[in-house]
């Protein structure tokens, strides 16, 4: 079966996931890292993309992101994924793909779930087993979110704001939302909504979203289960 086209919708978050062909690292060293971390901060200014949080995993890179236009994130995916991989053969004499076809996206209801994806991508790492604590992992908006230090890729979301009146108000209060972490299904929802390309919200929000497009939204009643990378 067809994969469905993208949805994108402005002013809405969206969950961005891209993948490493055949789940092969995307990343070889710190200045990979660098490269894409400043590739993504150019093409989001140019292309009207707020980001909200994202991680750069070794063998693919979460993004959340409220375009401000139709077709301002998959440009923004576009040139970000043409110049890394140029980047990528060059750096490490090598050539042909590097991403395991397009980039997989949904829609986030906001006041229902926007912190928890905050949360989900910045607790990845931890998922992984590549450290212990988020804060021990230095390729995510954590830092930004805690605190430590400024990280101009990111625009903090109005739900983050509204955490505390304060800095430290705010701080505290998202350090203590990823120190609950996810509870199970909340976590096996942002994972499968992501991977399928599903809307993730309550009902009358993926409805509400539903008449905005002839695309669907949500899963029907049949089809095989979404399958789940490891550490994602």
């Amino acid at each position: 079966m067809a994969r469905l086209p993208r949805l994108t919708v402005p002013g809405f978050a969206h969950h961005v996931i891209q993948r490493g062909n055949n789940r092969q690292p995307i990343f070889l060293q710190d200045a990979d890292r660098v490269v894409m971390w400043e590739l993504l901060q150019e093409q989001a200014r140019k292309f009207q993309v707020a980001v909200h949080a994202y991680v750069l995993m070794d063998n693919h890179f979460h993004l959340l992101a409220t375009p401000q236009t139709h077709d301002g994130l998959p440009l923004m995916m576009q040139a970000v994924g043409r110049s890394y991989v140029r980047y990528f053969n060059r750096c490490h004499q090598r050539s042909g793909t590097l991403w395991e076809g397009r980039y997989r996206s949904t829609i986030v209801q906001t006041e229902r779930y926007l912190l928890a994806c905050m949360v989900y991508i910045d607790l990845n790492p931890v998922r992984a087993g590549m450290v212990a604590a988020p804060g021990d992992f230095p390729w995510s908006g954590y830092a930004h979110h805690m605190g430590r230090r400024s990280d101009p890729l990111l625009t903090p979301h109005a739900l983050y704001w509204a955490l505390g009146n304060t800095p430290f108000a705010r701080e505290a209060a998202y350090g203590a939302l990823v120190q609950a972490g996810l509870a199970a299904q909340e976590q096996q929802d942002i994972a499968r909504s992501a991977h399928a390309g599903w809307a993730l919200g309550a009902p009358e929000f993926v409805s509400s979203l539903q008449q905005r497009t002839t695309r669907r939204v949500s899963k029907g009643r049949a089809g095989r289960p979404v399958l789940l990378p490891e550490s994602e």
